[in-house]
């Protein structure tokens, strides 16, 4: 039984720690950890603030003080994986399920956690491996039983993976993410054998489970405030703020940085295919999707959007640390491209820290992204809680373009814009020509891509694409849904027209 003090200050750090305050979730964690070091729940949590807070080696420490108190607690040690996963920590991620498992003989959650992992780092032997080691202690098990038609899927058995998917789709079926997550790969193999009726009518199940789950209105509310800031901001900007930030910080007081851009676009317009074609240039480090611009950079301007040149040489410092941190040694000496497409929406704080930023921008048909988005199963945020209908994703598409339509006429940054169709109709040009306008010469072995990334993790909804070559089948995929498209077509038409697409 521990202590009322205890129960109160554990309450109040967890209250800063759930809120993302990470330092001060720190000083408490570390006072709790001082006095009631025989805890292993206050280690764990000691470490996800840690974690938060990019401080790695605390985080391993506190982390592995947890399972040192209690190595046989499987539940801890499968929440340390989880941690570590969440952390872009794949290997330390499976060491601890494997140590879980092996702490629980019967335990499912170790393993399955191990399989979808592997899945997703591309293992599919070793992911089928632990599926079977799952089935056999529950034959029943839903989670075991969803990955299974998962892998089966990336075998090429499509008919065993639609039937093990609609068996999930029965009544009676409990695990909440294996009802909804069935239904959309089920509208994914149906979307490839072209039957886009009941692919749309088994979206509507899906989302209607999702929406089911959370508070979708106080996340779009939020969502919708945040939008409504960012666009203000940026509107009211003259076309020469550029020119004004860079002779508030000139290029002779801002610390030095290796070369950088940003590579931005509205979610699903081909911003995983560019990003992968980069990164395999020998002198090109690319990220998919890293957290550094959301943790570090956005919270300095949600308090204020004026800094001190003194302070935004701060800023870059810890922009380039943890980005460096995350993509390790082999970034030493390279471009580093940011490839993120949300923060796109907030392109004035990325020119504001980085003058001489080199911004791309990945283009494709409205249609064809708002169609794309709708087919996604993402983990559910302010911004993805858009993605629920067909209504919202064509707003928040106006949203972050209106956004970049407004900044591309802002002089005195570099800029340059690639159509997705471009790169599926010739990659080795496209590819070439935003190569070059990084200021390097295109390598054949770009074209290949494909090749090194069936070895890395991926982070983007995309990670199962990035294995095959380039394939052009969903360029003007919206024309089998344009029925179902139809009451959100004007609201896109403009943008088709002002992006070409028309």
């Amino acid at each position: 039984m521990m202590s009322a003090t205890f129960v109160q200050k554990l309450g109040e750090a967890r209250q800063f720690l759930m809120a993302s305050d990470f330092g001060q979730a720190l000083g408490r964690y570390e006072k709790l950890a001082r006095q009631w070091p025989q805890v292993a729940a206050v280690w764990f949590e000691y470490g996800n603030a840690a974690s938060g807070a990019r401080r790695a080696e605390l985080a391993e420490r506190c982390w592995q003080k947890a399972i040192a108190l209690e190595p046989q607690n499987a539940e801890l040690i499968c929440l340390v994986g989880h941690q570590y996963a969440g952390a872009r920590r794949p290997d330390r991620a499976l060491a601890s399920f494997a140590q879980a498992a092996a702490a629980d003989p019967k335990g499912v959650n170790p393993r399955i956690s191990s399989a979808v992992l592997l899945e997703k780092r591309h293992r599919l032997a070793e992911a089928r491996a632990a599926v079977e080691e799952c089935l056999a202690l529950d034959p029943k098990d839903e989670q075991a039983r969803y990955v299974e038609a998962l892998l089966n899927r990336r075998d090429g058995r499509l008919e065993e993976a639609e039937r093990g998917w609609r068996d999930l789709t029965a009544p009676g079926v409990r695990h909440p993410y294996v009802r909804y997550a069935c239904r959309y790969e089920l509208a994914q193999l149906l979307d490839e054998t072209e039957r886009a009726d009941e692919a749309m009518r088994m979206l509507a199940e899906a989302k209607e489970i999702v929406a089911g789950l959370t508070d979708t209105r106080a996340l779009l509310r939020a969502y919708d405030e945040g939008a409504r800031r960012a666009r203000s901001f940026t509107e009211s900007q003259p076309l020469t703020i550029c020119r004004e930030w860079e002779k508030s910080f000139p290029a002779e007081r801002r610390e030095k940085l290796p070369p950088l851009a940003f590579l931005g676009g509205h979610p699903r317009s081909g911003t995983t295919l560019l990003e992968q074609t980069l990164d395999a240039h020998p002198e090109i480090c690319a990220l998919d999707e890293s957290p550094v611009f959301l943790e570090v950079l956005q919270p300095e301007f949600h308090k204020t959007p004026h800094h001190s040149a003194q302070r935004l040489n701060v800023l870059r410092r810890a922009y380039a640390q943890a980005w460096q941190a995350e993509a390790g040694a082999a970034s030493a000496g390279k471009t580093l491209v940011d490839k993120n497409p949300s923060p796109t929406a907030r392109l004035p704080v990325w020119l504001r820290v980085f003058p001489e930023l080199r911004v791309i921008i990945a283009l494709r048909d409205p249609r064809d992204v708002a169609l794309s988005c709708y087919f996604q199963n993402i983990p559910l945020n302010n911004v993805n809680a858009n993605f629920l209908t067909l209504e919202r994703v064509a707003r928040h598409y106006a949203d972050l373009m209106d956004i970049w339509l407004t900044v591309r006429k802002w002089e005195g940054f570099s800029w340059l814009e690639t159509k997705y169709e471009a790169m599926v109709a010739d990659l080795p040009a496209e590819g070439r020509r935003v190569t070059e306008f990084l200021g390097l010469t295109w390598q054949p072995g770009q074209a290949q891509f494909q090749e090194g990334s069936k070895t890395k993790a991926f982070y983007s909804p995309t990670y199962r694409d990035v294995t095959r070559p380039v394939y052009g089948k969903a360029v003007a995929r919206w024309r089998r849904y344009e029925a179902h498209l139809a009451p959100i077509l004007p609201a896109l038409e403009p943008y088709c027209r002002a992006l070409g697409y028309a």
